[in-house]
C-alpha cells in the first residue's frame, strides 16, 4: 500500500489542545469490523463492551520529563529529547537523543544544561538519533531540568495540568517519552468498575519512543522502518493471554503500543517477553494476540493510522474516520477514543 492511501484533511480545529475535564468524559466511536457500522458513545459506556472474561491490556509505562534545553559549548541554544538511556556508570549516563537546531553538531560537542550536568556528543546510533554521555547525574535531575514532553501538533507550552493529565493513572515504570495516549481515558474509578464486572485487567510496558510517531517518508508503506522501543510482558499477563486464546476470551489491547507489544512477543516460534521492538504493523499484518482494539484518532500518514487499519481494516477504518471528522470529534493525543471490536 502507498503512505498516501492514508490521508485525509483534518480541518485544524479537531487537534485537541487541552485533555476534557475528566479524563472519562471523552467520546467513544465503537467501530465492527465485522460490519463498519459505527456507534457514537461516551467513553463511560466502554462498559457496556465488555464481557466477564476479557482480558484488557494496558501499558503501564510513565513519561519522563524528556525535553530539555541547553547551549553547545559555542554558545547555540539546542533542545534534546531524551529517547532511552543505553547505560549508566555511576553519575555518567548514555543515552540515544534527538537533538533539534543541532547545526554543525558532530562528535565531542559539549551542550550544557546546567551548572552541574552537562552531555558529550558520542556519535551517531545505528538507526541516525544522536548519543549524549551525560555527566552528574541526569536521572535524579530530569524532574527539575525537564519538561513534558507534549506532541508538537499541541501549539502551546507543557503547564501543571499536563503533568498530571499527559500520563496515565496506572503509569509506573518510568522511560516514556510520549504517553499511550488510549489510556489517557481511564480514571480509577472506571478501572474498578471494569474489574468488578469480571474483566481480568493486566499490564505490560513498551517505553513510548519517536519512532511511534516520525512520519512515514517513503511511498511504498511496506518499506518504512520503525525506530525501536524497548518492551517488557510480564510472566502473569503472558500467562492470561495465553489462558484466555486457548478459552477463546477476548485480549483487547488498550493502545497501539499494547498491541505492538503483544504481537512482539508472538511473532516467532517461541515467545519474546521482552526486548526491542521494531514491530512495523500496517494492511495485511496477520494479529496473533488481539482481538481488539482501543485506540485514539491519529495523524493522516502516521504508523499509528497503519496499525489501526490493519486491524479494522482499510476502507472500513477510512469511513469512520470521515465521520468521526463529520461528527467533530477530537484527534490525536488529547482527543477522543475508537473502540475496534
Amino acid at each position: 500500500m502507498r503512505t498516501k492511501d492514508f490521508d485525509f484533511h483534518l480541518p485544524e480545529e479537531l487537534i485537541a489542545q487541552r485533555p476534557v475535564s475528566e479524563r472519562d468524559r471523552s467520546r467513544l466511536m465503537v467501530l465492527s469490523r465485522s460490519t463498519g457500522a459505527v456507534e457514537h458513545r461516551l467513553f463511560t459506556d466502554i462498559v457496556s463492551y465488555l464481557k466477564p472474561g476479557d482480558v484488557l491490556v494496558l501499558n503501564d509505562t510513565k513519561v519522563i520529563r524528556a525535553r530539555l534545553s541547553g547551549r553547545k559549548s559555542t554558545g547555540g541554544r539546542v533542545e534534546v529529547l531524551l529517547v532511552r538511556m543505553l547505560r549508566s556508570e555511576g553519575v555518567h549516563e548514555d543515552w540515544i537523543c534527538l537533538i533539534r537546531n543541532s547545526k554543525g553538531l558532530k562528535k565531542g560537542v559539549l551542550i550544557r544544561l546546567d551548572g552541574s550536568i552537562e552531555a558529550e556528543v558520542q556519535g551517531r546510533d545505528d538507526e541516525g538519533p544522536w548519543v549524549c554521555r551525560f555527566k552528574g547525574g541526569l536521572s535524579n535531575s530530569i524532574d527539575r531540568l525537564g519538561k513534558v514532553p507534549l506532541p508538537p501538533y499541541i501549539r502551546r507550552e507543557a503547564d501543571p495540568e499536563d503533568v498530571a493529565r499527559y500520563q496515565t493513572v496506572f503509569a509506573r515504570e518510568s522511560g516514556a517519552v510520549a504517553a499511550p495516549t488510549a489510556g489517557l481515558h481511564f480514571t480509577q474509578g472506571l478501572l474498578d468498575e471494569v474489574r468488578n464486572m469480571g474483566v481480568e485487567v493486566r499490564c505490560i510496558t513498551l517505553h513510548t519512543g519517536p519512532g511511534t510517531f516520525m512520519p512515514v517518508r517513503v511511498d511504498d508503506v511496506s518499506t518504512h522502518r520503525m525506530l525501536k522501543e524497548r518492551y517488557t510482558i510480564g510472566k502473569e499477563t503472558f500467562d492470561a493471554v495465553i489462558r484466555a486464546k486457548a478459552e477463546k476470551r477476548r485480549v483487547i489491547a488498550v493502545g497501539t503500543t499494547s498491541a505492538r507489544a503483544l504481537e512482539s512477543a508472538f511473532l516467532g516460534e517461541i515467545p519474546a517477553l521482552s526486548g526491542d521492538t521494531g514491530l512495523f504493523i500496517y494492511p495485511g499484518f496477520k494479529f496473533k494476540a488481539v482481538d481488539a482494539l482501543l485506540t485514539n484518532f491519529h495523524l493522516p500518514g502516521s504508523t499509528l493510522i497503519m496499525l489501526a487499519s490493519a486491524f479494522a481494516n482499510h476502507k472500513p477504518l477510512m469511513d469512520a474516520y470521515k465521520e468521526a471528522i463529520r461528527q467533530r470529534y477530537r484527534f490525536f493525543s488529547y482527543g477522543d477514543a475508537m473502540f475496534i471490536v
